[in-house]
């Protein structure tokens, strides 16, 4: 049976788009960190990891996207996930003052957390969240999380999909020691930094363009080690076992203080 690990404790949404990634039977291994998850993996503890790196709402998971900028794994998959938040707490709704839960599900809440005047408390993660007001079992308290993690801890579900925009997806991506082998329909990734060189970013999507290259996702991360200076995170179409890719990513090397391919994987339908 494969070994997924995941960020999170059981019931959460990482572990939900593993199981509908795999469409299979997995065992999940439940780490503390984004850092841990991918170490698993490396160290193999477990066979595959998965990351959230977006959401259609609140935009880019940036403490994933660092931690995917260090990991030897490849990239072999992605899954995009439907997040459907609710309220959980052994009180009534009238009696919730404080709700506890990841701060990308509580921002995705905020119009709910607003109308209600409820207190937030920030956690490392939503499935967590139940667990913290299980053991503190106060009335006063609710958590925000997915259905599945109400039912793993057996607290009520108060109300159902108290998300701002139903409209919310998340997108995970799925990591292996292997790399992938190209098929009909890939998609990588890559993470660069440029030069201080005028016009060196240009010349990176310069290059793409003129070899008909189409860029999907083109996001700017600070530099951890150097003050004022960024990381790029890129997706484009294709394989980067591709002669044409190879190229293209030997040429914009030239412009680049360093260049990681992240992984190549075949594009996730959006359902």
């Amino acid at each position: 049976m494969k070994k997924v690990s995941f960020q999170g404790e059981h019931g959460a949404y990482s572990e939900s788009a593993a199981k509908k990634f795999f469409k299979e039977e997995i065992e999940t291994v439940p780490c503390n960190s984004f850092e841990d998850t991918l170490n698993t993996t490396e160290n193999k503890k477990s066979d595959y990891s998965i990351l959230p790196v977006e959401n259609s709402i609140e935009g880019t998971v940036g403490q994933s996207i660092d931690a995917i900028t260090h990991t030897k794994l490849h990239v072999i998959g992605e899954e995009y996930f439907k997040v459907e938040h609710c309220l959980i707490s052994t009180g009534k709704l009238e009696e919730i003052e404080t709700v506890y839960s990841h701060p990308q599900a509580l921002g995705q809440c905020s119009d709910f957390i607003q109308t209600r005047e409820l207190k937030t408390v920030s956690t490392y993660d939503t499935a967590g969240s139940v667990k913290i007001i299980k053991q503190m079992n106060d009335t006063h308290l609710g958590a925000i999380a997915s259905n599945d993690a109400g039912k793993l801890y057996n607290i009520p579900i108060v109300k159902q999909k108290i998300e701002n925009n139903p409209n919310n997806y998340t997108r995970f991506l799925i990591f292996s020691n292997e790399n992938s082998i190209e098929g009909s329909g890939d998609k990588t990734s890559i993470i660069f930094s440029v030069k201080h060189e005028p016009g060196a970013l240009h010349q990176i999507l310069k290059e793409f363009n003129d070899n008909n290259i189409n860029l999907t996702k083109i996001e700017s991360r600070p530099n951890k080690n150097k003050n004022w200076e960024y990381n790029f995170f890129v997706d484009f179409l294709g394989h980067h076992a591709n002669s044409k890719i190879k190229s293209v990513l030997n040429k914009i090397s030239e412009n680049t203080l360093f260049l990681k391919v992240i992984g190549s994987y075949p594009i996730a339908d959006l359902d």
